[in-house]
């Protein structure tokens, strides 16, 4: 069986008859979300997070930003008929997605292995506690001053690659094309209840699989004194 245009796994396959072999290629996505599970089940304070309601995918450049997280749900969407509004509502494999991840350039070109994994933990530190689609009013950049956020990343960062699994965080050392899921057609903002006519659920037909470049600085080897 052939897989789906909208499938995104680990193997990019050799066209029909082609005699060469499978190719490997990274799917960074797909490492992100391994990473989220393993940090929700390794670091306390991020206990709360539910990978299957988290969506990452590869997005353009945003100011200085190496990835953004965005809630994907209204708390208490208003009743039909009350002139309220709505955001359009993302499933993927049937389950409702309440958070999208997604990764900028500068994650993919201009970042360390450990500033592409403490980019996520950033993220993922802006979720709600319910991890109810919403965002953590005490920990918006508007309120706890950035260099405080940092410190805290930096110590959550630290402990985990301390026992994270090897086979978790050697993907973010890779460099090459890799393989990304994107949007064919991004959701947009909140609509008005009424009277919208746009599309109000996504799902993996409005995603697709692309392929980007992925650089990853060489580590500087230190000099050895000499004897």
């Amino acid at each position: 069986m052939r897989p789906s245009a909208t499938a995104c796994d680990l193997v990019r396959r050799a066209p029909v008859g082609h005699p060469e072999p499978r190719v490997a290629r990274l799917n960074v996505t797909l490492a992100v979300k391994r990473l989220v599970r393993d940090v929700a089940a390794r670091v306390p304070e991020l206990a709360h997070v539910r990978s299957s309601r988290v969506l990452v995918v590869a997005g353009e450049a945003r100011r200085a930003s190496r990835a953004t997280i965005r809630p994907a749900h209204f708390k208490r969407p208003r009743a039909p008929g009350t002139g309220g509004r709505q955001k359009p509502l993302i499933r993927v494999r049937g389950r409702k997605i309440l958070y999208v991840i997604t990764l900028r350039p500068l994650w993919f070109r201009a970042s360390t292995p450990e500033q592409r994994i403490g980019t996520i933990l950033h993220e993922l530190y802006h979720a709600s506690n319910r991890f109810d689609g919403t965002l953590h009013r005490g920990r918006r950049h508007s309120r706890l001053p950035r260099a405080r956020y940092n410190r805290k990343i930096r110590r959550l960062l630290e402990r985990y690659l301390a026992v994270a699994p090897p086979e978790i965080v050697a993907p973010f050392s890779a460099s090459g094309i890799v393989r990304a899921r994107m949007w064919l057609e991004r959701p947009g903002g909140s609509f008005p209840e009424e009277g919208f006519t746009g599309r109000r659920l996504y799902t993996e037909r409005q995603l697709f699989c692309g392929l980007v470049r992925m650089v990853t600085p060489r580590r500087r080897k230190t000099r050895r004194a000499a004897g």
